[in-house]
């Protein structure tokens, strides 16, 4: 029996559910794999290939998700490229005064189903129309197109969320509404392909995270609005 369940944790692994939003790309490759199977086998194959990259690529697994009151949880999955004081985005009005700004880049390999830092209701959502630079690039925060979210908890923290879209990403969704209350680790949006999500912590607050970092989305916890703790060190080994 042991045995038995060993080895379905194991497929449980490996077969992730696809995201609804992903099915349709999935049925689209599946369909132009026979056809070129039938017209080219090489093709076909390479097709095959495509199709399984799709799977892949919409893949949205199950996090298990700090529910502690207080804790910022990582709502992208990536690599966490800046950790930084900056000016935060007009639009979102979040003050004039530098806020802590945690950027994940997401590559094509990783999840790019985004969840909500924090519990509370959903205050703003502002869509900004942009560029498609390397989301890389400090400047792809103010010059991409992005997706702005501010979601205030219980005790009037607030915390920004911004979907911003990369060189190769077309289209940023989010599920949520203004006025929605929303639970922490909840799925609220999706970027279709390279990508890069950047958090805004209140004022005072400091991050728990690192440059470098990996991000898991719904787990990783960005920072603890309870603690006076300050920034801490880390080191690549």
């Amino acid at each position: 029996m042991a045995e038995h369940n060993s080895i379905m944790d194991t497929l449980e692994t490996v077969l992730v559910p696809v995201h609804r939003d992903g099915h349709k790309f999935v049925g689209l490759a599946a369909l132009l794999t026979l056809f070129f199977f039938w017209l080219w086998a090489p093709l076909g194959w390479l097709l095959a290939i495509v199709t399984l990259w799709v799977v892949y690529f919409f893949r949205d697994p199950e996090r298990v998700t700090q529910t502690r009151d207080g804790l910022v949880i990582a709502p992208a999955d990536g690599r966490i490229t800046a950790v930084e004081e900056v000016l935060p985005p007009k639009e979102l009005d979040l003050g004039d005064e530098p806020l802590v700004r945690v950027s994940t880049f997401l590559s094509i390999f990783d999840v790019h189903i985004q969840r909500a830092p924090i519990a509370g209701e959903i205050e703003e959502i502002v869509y900004t129309p942009g560029l498609f630079l390397n989301a890389v690039l400090d400047k792809a925060s103010e010059d991409n197109e992005r997706n702005g979210v501010v979601i205030a908890d219980a005790n009037g923290n607030k915390i920004g969320v911004v979907q911003i879209a990369g060189l190769i990403a077309r289209r940023i969704l989010c599920f949520a509404n203004q006025g929605d209350a929303i639970g922490v680790g909840e799925r609220y949006g999706l970027i279709r392909f390279g990508s890069r999500v950047d958090v805004y912590l209140p004022k005072g607050k400091t991050a728990l995270v690192s440059v470098g970092q990996k991000a898991i989305a719904g787990e990783t916890v960005f920072a603890d609005l309870k603690s006076d703790e300050g920034p801490r060190e880390a080191r690549s080994q």
